[in-house]
């Protein structure tokens, strides 16, 4: 008997401790864009070790997933606002904003893009290429995919972000590295101005850095040029000075980090704060995600209680505060004691 107790005590304990537990919410960021941006391990060559016939080349989305740790989620609110972030790269070496739409590969994203998801986009080294026909894209065909992106991540209530293509390693000029995409930054600044998408200028942040730390640094640690016999990938060693060995892509990942920091920012300065009523209504509309089996209390009115709501004591340049009274009814000129509820918390 005291056996069947103790065990049913257990059943109840792990029952409570489950049931409310808060599920952990989470925020998608894909990545959509080209060899720059790729992630090269896992199944990008199906079947192949990416150590034996990729490696060092590292897209810079590849080392993304390491700077959304729960500790610096605070500093991309109210850009993110769920408790952890999954980094779903999509980035195909030699695509332009044409051939990814083209082989289905944004209709793959579109039809999972969830409410709150990021879009973070970066054509523009394969849309440029005249001499590959198969990818070429000129201007106004590029500023139309964007577009496209753009406009059904939006039907989707995801956040789309525009990035000008990073930076080559050519040409440079009297110390410091200079633009080889022509006018395709540009255009990607008109359509983020056009439809008001935030833009983060990865072409001019990447030429600036990779300025700093001077042609030869970034030549060598940066760049896929690699000297023959080192990498198993690179018997002949490589000269490539497109795409990136870890070190550099981690510091290309770095200035889209920060550049999302800025985006996040920019957005917190447009958020108009209002407080949210302290409502049985709002608060079971803010738990229930969370703890489903929850259900709201229904409130009792009674005629001999007076209220007076939502009364605007004080206004700010951001915001109306509010509070609320309720006193005995018809209470004429005696005096009763009341009650006063100053609205507070729950500010966004």
């Amino acid at each position: 008997m005291k056996t069947s107790r103790f065990f049913l005590l257990l059943v109840v304990v792990a029952f409570g401790t489950f049931s409310f537990t808060k599920k952990e919410d989470i925020q998608t960021v894909y990545l959509v864009g080209d060899s720059t941006m790729a992630d090269y391990s896992g199944d990008y060559d199906p079947g192949k070790d990416y150590m034996k016939v990729r490696y060092p080349v590292t897209g810079w989305g590849q080392v993304f997933q390491h700077f959304f740790v729960k500790d610096s989620l605070t500093r991309l609110r109210p850009l993110i606002t769920a408790d952890s972030v999954f980094v779903d790269d999509r980035a195909r070496g030699g695509r332009s904003t044409r051939t990814f739409f083209q082989e289905g590969r944004w209709r793959s994203i579109y039809k999972n893009l969830k409410p709150d998801d990021l879009v973070i986009i970066q054509f523009g080294h394969n849309d440029a290429s005249e001499n590959h026909p198969g990818r070429y894209v000129d201007i106004e065909g590029y500023k139309e995919f964007l577009r496209l992106f753009i406009t059904q991540s939006r039907q989707k209530d995801a956040i789309p972000i525009l990035l000008t293509p990073v930076a080559r390693n050519y040409p440079w000029k009297n110390g410091h590295l200079q633009n080889v995409h022509g006018d395709y930054p540009k255009a990607v600044k008109e359509v983020s101005e056009e439809m008001s998408v935030p833009v983060i200028d990865l072409n001019q942040e990447s030429m600036d850095y990779f300025s700093l730390k001077g042609r030869a640094y970034v030549t060598q640690n940066y760049f896929m040029n690699l000297p023959a016999g080192k990498y198993e990938a690179y018997p002949d060693g490589q000269n490539d000075n497109t795409h990136f060995q870890p070190e550099g892509a981690k510091a290309v990942a770095q200035l889209v980090y920060d550049g999302l920091k800025q985006v996040a920012h920019k957005k917190n300065a447009q958020i108009k704060i209002e407080p949210s009523p302290y409502t049985i209504t709002t608060t079971y509309e803010k738990l229930k995600k969370d703890y489903p089996f929850i259900k709201p209390i229904t409130e009792e009115k009674s005629e001999n209680i007076e209220a007076k709501e939502n009364l605007i004591y004080k206004k700010t340049k951001t915001s109306a505060l509010k509070l609320d009274v309720y006193a005995p009814a018809g209470s004429g000129k005696k005096t009763y004691p009341g009650v006063l509820l100053i609205h507070g918390g729950g500010r966004k």
